[in-house]
């Protein structure tokens, strides 16, 4: 049977091969891990979101039919309690855009460097 020679450089050449090959399996599973995290992370706040938001409905509500029971007419307490919601979206519009952004931002760039 004929040996066959291995030359130093075909042994380099596979090696690197190799080492490309698990080098870009690496970065699939790194990109896979930082993807599930994010998106667990977004579906965790959606749900706690949701469920904020239907208790801060619920007490709107009835904040809304308590005052309106208190001033007569129920029709007043809704339009008292869109008229603060009103004046705390436009606070918060003019006043705290840009802390909100930075805030989003920040937040975001943690989760992906994580």
């Amino acid at each position: 049977m004929e040996e066959r020679e291995i030359h130093p450089l075909e042994s380099l050449l596979e090696s690197g091969e190799e080492f490309g090959k698990t080098s870009f399996e690496l970065l699939k599973l790194k990109a896979l891990d930082k993807s599930t995290a994010l998106a667990s992370g977004l579906v965790f706040n959606l749900v706690v979101i949701t469920f904020l938001t239907l208790f801060f409905l619920m007490g709107t509500l009835g904040i809304a039919l308590w005052l309106g029971e208190i001033l007569g007419k129920i029709w007043l307490g809704f339009f008292i309690v869109a008229g603060f919601y009103a004046v705390t979206g436009l606070v918060v519009y003019f006043f705290m855009h840009e802390w909100i952004k930075k805030v989003v931002s920040d937040s975001i760039i943690k989760h992906v460097l994580k």
